[in-house]
């Protein structure tokens, strides 16, 4: 008999979303942001690049503002309004102290109780190699959350120091925990289909189908958890 797997904290205000690239929170984040908004949880996106090296064929320069627009409409569909773009290079993420510092100053910005990222593994699964980029920012996510509350690590930043962090929470990643998010599929569907570009340069399937099926498949039940639809996360403690 499968152990009942427990659901993610929600005793919290104030959340902080994480990411490498515009598009990253919509397979499957989208849909407990938006259960958490409509919570009254204030919600904000903080996204390293501007996704710029993302569609083929378009120049970067053409390519990253496109892209950050398509992340502000797509953010909007599930009650987030603050999304906030740090400029590193789209695909030359490099974790290390100038991404640490970044990511921490963010951090002290917004002052979350609840910090969301994305999967840091090598891999999707077997066979499947995770991107540079992710692996780079997941995992100097969890870094920076500690150094957002140390005095000592990064001396010049403005940013207050930010102790109030309670929990990170990664998706995609062997999960502990769970949202119910059977509610609020459709509108993380359509927040994924605000990417139109992006989504148009990966194949000929309409734009929506192609966020239908992706949400679906991001979004099924989960052994040992009591929902027809939920997104799986490992939760890590701090504070």
């Amino acid at each position: 008999m499968l152990a009942p797997m427990d659901a993610v904290p929600e005793q919290w205000q104030r959340g902080v979303v994480i990411v490498a690239h515009p598009d990253d929170i919509e397979y499957g984040v989208a849909a407990a942001v938006a259960r958490w908004t409509d919570q009254g949880k204030d919600i904000r996106y903080v996204l390293a690049t501007s996704g710029e090296a993302g569609i083929e064929g378009v120049p970067p320069e053409e390519c990253g503002p496109l892209r950050e627009d398509e992340e502000r409409r797509s953010a909007a569909v599930v009650g987030v309004t603050r999304v906030e773009f740090l400029g590193h290079p789209d695909g030359r993420i490099v974790a290390g102290p100038e991404l640490r510092r970044d990511l921490a100053a963010a951090i002290r910005r917004h002052r979350p109780e609840m910090v969301v990222t994305m999967n840091f593994d090598d891999t999707w699964g077997p066979g499947h190699l995770n991107s540079a980029d992710h692996r780079a920012l997941g995992r100097s996510v969890l870094d920076a959350t500690a150094d957002a509350a140390n005095e000592w690590i990064f001396r010049d930043l403005e940013e207050p120091r930010w102790a109030g962090v309670r929990w990170v929470a990664v998706a995609n990643l062997d999960p502990s925990h769970a949202v119910d998010v059977t509610g609020t599929v459709d509108r993380a569907v359509a927040s994924l289909a605000e990417h139109r570009r992006y989504l148009e340069a990966l194949g000929d399937v309409p734009v929506i189908d192609q966020a239908r099926a992706q949400l679906d498949s991001a979004t099924e039940a989960l052994p040992g958890f009591p929902a027809d639809r939920a997104v799986g996360f490992a939760l890590y403690h701090f504070g």
